[in-house]
């Protein structure tokens, strides 16, 4: 396993999110979950 921190722009403003993933996942992989994570944090 392995964390990444990822920006991500959300409704015109950058967050800083941490995914905790596998080694082996792609780039892509990582960037949509990140953006999912933002995305449920600030639907609410």
């Amino acid at each position: 396993m392995k964390e990444i921190t990822v920006t991500i722009d959300y409704d015109g403003m950058k967050y800083q999110t941490n995914i905790i993933t596998k080694k082996e996942v792609k780039e892509e992989e990582v960037i949509k979950k990140a953006e999912e994570q933002v995305r449920k944090q600030w639907a609410g």
